[in-house]
């Protein structure tokens, strides 16, 4: 069960971002914004055809194969974690991460935009979505983890991808032939020049 909790979590987080979605297709799509707090927060229907909130916009093809690229990152870097307490924040974030880019890939594809509702007319940001969301809070996680919690030393065993490492016979080998052509060229200079 320890195992499919990843997987099981990322398919509830998924479904949260697409019954969001759902609800604000049907609900607000052709309609008036829903105001939350006048002036300041609302739902609204948005076709975002572009990145995260709003920029690049018509380069689907190019978010596709970006998020499946990075998807399958994410899935290698998760697996390559030491299954430690220490590293149970990393397995988090790459839980959201993954949903986040899921939800909105799933967008992409079958319906050739992602839908966002989520609006700050205070400060006018971009119209976002709960997956945009997962995938923000991850990262500035991300940060202040690798910043202020983490240090250089619990990342000492985790390589992305395995160190290959010369056998002990062939790096002396390796170090005798170097010797041998360091005494070379020593005999070499300490022999007098003919004339």
């Amino acid at each position: 069960m320890k195992k499919l909790l990843p997987i099981i979590s990322t398919i509830l987080l998924v479904l949260l971002d697409q019954l969001t979605k759902y609800l604000t297709i049907a609900k607000l799509k052709g309609q008036q914004a829903f105001v939350i707090i006048e002036n300041v927060f609302e739902f609204r229907y948005v076709e975002n055809r572009g990145a995260a909130f709003g920029i690049f916009q018509g380069a689907i093809p190019y978010f596709i194969i970006t998020t499946l690229i990075l998807l399958a990152i994410i899935v290698f870097a998760y697996i390559r974690l030491p299954q430690t307490k220490k590293m149970l924040p990393l397995r988090v974030l790459c839980v959201l991460i993954a949903a986040g880019g899921i939800g909105n890939l799933i967008d992409r594809i079958f319906r050739g935009f992602v839908v966002d509702m989520i609006y700050f007319r205070l400060i006018d940001f971009p119209v976002f979505n709960v997956a945009d969301c997962y995938v923000t809070v991850a990262e500035i996680l991300l940060i202040i983890l690798v910043l202020f919690y983490y240090k250089d030393e619990d990342f000492a065993g985790f390589y992305l991808f395995k160190k290959k490492t010369k056998p002990e016979a062939t790096e002396a080998a390796d170090d005798s032939f170097y010797e041998d052509i360091v005494s070379d060229i020593k005999a070499q200079e300490d022999a007098p020049v003919k004339k």
